[in-house]
């Protein structure tokens, strides 16, 4: 059996045959599939459709969830109670901190309280663990004042500590607000080109972006808010500009303080401002993509090249050394 079929894989006018009947039916197959699929298209866009609806619903119970987690919950009765015995909301108080938490998504007393506190107990924490270790358990053979500086530097670091995780999330929440933007700036487009006033089309944009960022939908639902019980319109789109943190979001917000004042157009402004915020999104993938190369340098340098050396250089290297021999 085995021999006739090393006999047919060598023959080139079964092989021939046999190539030209695979080719002849999967023309056939492709031909057909089209008129055996039916309305599967159709199936398959109700099937989208129907998908799209569930992860926008999902996301919205989730972002209904999130703001019920950051604007109505309380400080814990420990936490309290240490800040107000301490008093440090008149030690460690800070503006920009509490500016800052705003930006990363936390609201309200308890995360500022919460903050005062872990300034307070993180050095503590870092510094006796770096007196157990340096002085109990490592044995350094360094002198006094090195050891003394060591536990000094881990405390600081733990006074730092706070405000590095501030920075992290500030960072990863304007990633997704800077993202999402320019798509919300379109979607706002269409609603006020529509008919729909400023407020009813940011609480639809918010409604429709969530499923690409929870935090400007957040934005958008609070400014849709303060859109409504605030005398002054302006405060609203300023509070939005402080909350982001953003340069594209401050010229949106700065030309629709704009348009409210001097009954300019919108639409024409948030048109070039979402192809602006499209340029600048395009322009950051450009600068990532540029700076590519100087950072591969020294991992070449360190682990392609010797490789690369070995390849080319290894053989002769063998061979002198077996003539040298």
């Amino acid at each position: 059996m085995i021999d006739f079929l090393v006999t047919k894989l060598h023959d080139a006018h079964f092989m021939t045959m046999l190539l030209a009947a695979i080719a002849v039916s999967a023309t056939a197959y492709t031909l057909i599939l089209p008129l055996l699929a039916g309305e599967s298209l159709d199936k398959r866009m109700k099937a989208v459709a129907s998908e799209r609806e569930r992860i926008r619903a999902r996301e919205r119970e989730r972002l209904s969830r999130t703001e019920k987690v950051s604007l109505r919950q309380t400080p814990k009765q420990l936490v309290s109670k240490v800040v107000e015995d301490f008093n440090l909301t008149k030690w460690l108080a800070q503006e920009a901190a509490r500016e800052k938490l705003i930006m990363a998504g936390y609201r309200g007393q308890a995360p500022y309280v919460t903050f005062l506190f872990a300034r307070m107990v993180t050095p503590i924490v870092l510094f006796l663990g770096a007196v157990l270790y340096v002085f109990v358990i490592s044995h350094l053979e360094k002198s006094i004042p090195v050891k003394i500086g060591i536990c000094l530097a881990a405390a600081f670091l733990g006074l730092q500590a706070p405000m590095l995780f501030l920075k992290n999330a500030i960072s990863k929440r304007q990633l997704s607000i800077r993202r999402a933007f320019p798509d919300a700036l379109d979607l706002l487009l269409i609603c006020i080109e529509s008919g729909m006033s400023i407020e009813i089309a940011f609480r639809r944009v918010s409604v429709e972006i969530v499923s690409q960022s929870i935090a400007l939908s957040e934005e958008f639902t609070l400014t849709t808010a303060e859109l409504s019980y605030l005398q002054d319109r302006k405060v609203a789109y300023e509070n939005l500009a402080k909350r982001t943190g953003l340069e594209g979001v401050k010229s949106v917000c700065l030309a629709l303080m704009q348009s409210e004042r001097y009954g300019t157009p919108l639409g024409q402004s948030l048109r070039v401002m979402a192809q602006e915020n499209r340029d600048m999104r395009m322009n950051e993938a450009e600068k990532k993509a540029a700076a590519l190369p100087p950072k591969l340098t020294v991992p070449m340098i360190l682990f392609f090249l010797p490789v690369l050396f070995i390849v080319i250089l290894g053989p002769t290297g063998i061979k002198v050394a077996a003539m040298m021999k």
